[in-house]
């Protein structure tokens, strides 16, 4: 991640703007409004920066089938790392959470994600990654997810959950494409990794932290999939 981070911030340079502070991470309230849970799973598409810290949150969490790293705001032809790490593609770095809305709601994922994830008023960045390919993101897997995201975030913007407007955008009707296999599981296969214990691993305490009910110690992993 440090290759977007340095074309970021070479960015912000040339703009003559400084990132702003991050927020402490909080928890914030549930959604006043949810998605009805159906029979089969459902699924969530996220974007808070790097991937590899997105997915480890979600591979903790009660509920959730499985968490796969991938692209998400762009075509097919630039869903590769080297071509979204230009900034030029589209694409967030994203993750799919596929879950079992019996065991959890949409809503309380989105919950988490605000909470404990990332930092949502970061406008195309998060921490030391700075880019267009690390927004805050939800992408929507049809109306109904894409109204009640929308109808969450002017809660916590109305409530004042955080310090600063929240800059997550909604984008609906986009494809996600999974990320390549070095990617996938990288914060439970590196967790000495200066990057993933610096920026990554806060993200699993804040977790456990908030949503105690909600933890799971154990992963699911991409590796571990069948087929």
């Amino acid at each position: 991640m440090v290759f977007g981070a340095m074309i970021g911030l070479l960015g912000f340079a040339m703009a003559g703007q400084l990132p702003s502070a991050a927020e402490v991470p909080r928890l914030v309230p549930a959604t006043l409004v949810d998605v009805p849970p159906e029979n089969g799973t459902q699924t969530a598409v996220l974007a808070g920066g790097c991937f590899w810290g997105i997915q480890g949150v979600f591979q903790h969490v009660e509920g959730v089938v499985s968490a796969t790293a991938g692209y998400a705001g762009g075509s097919a032809e630039t869903a590769t790392y080297e071509q979204t790490e230009t900034g030029l593609t589209g694409h967030a770095e994203a993750v799919r959470v596929v879950f079992d809305p019996q065991k959890i709601s949409y809503g309380t994922l989105l919950r988490i994600f605000f909470s404990a994830a990332h930092d949502p008023t970061q406008l195309d960045r998060q921490g030391p990654d700075i880019g267009p390919q690390y927004r805050s993101a939800i992408f929507p897997m049809d109306d109904q997810q894409a109204k009640v995201a929308k109808g969450y975030i002017q809660q916590l913007d109305d409530t004042k959950a955080f310090k600063s407007a929240i800059a997550t955008t909604v984008e609906l009707g986009k494809p996600f494409y999974e990320a390549e296999d070095y990617h996938q599981d990288y914060m439970h296969d590196n967790p000495g990794q200066p990057y993933i214990a610096i920026h990554e691993r806060p993200k699993i305490e804040a977790l456990r932290r908030f949503f105690p009910t909600r933890y799971r110690a154990q992963s699911i992993l991409v590796s571990k999939r069948a087929g």
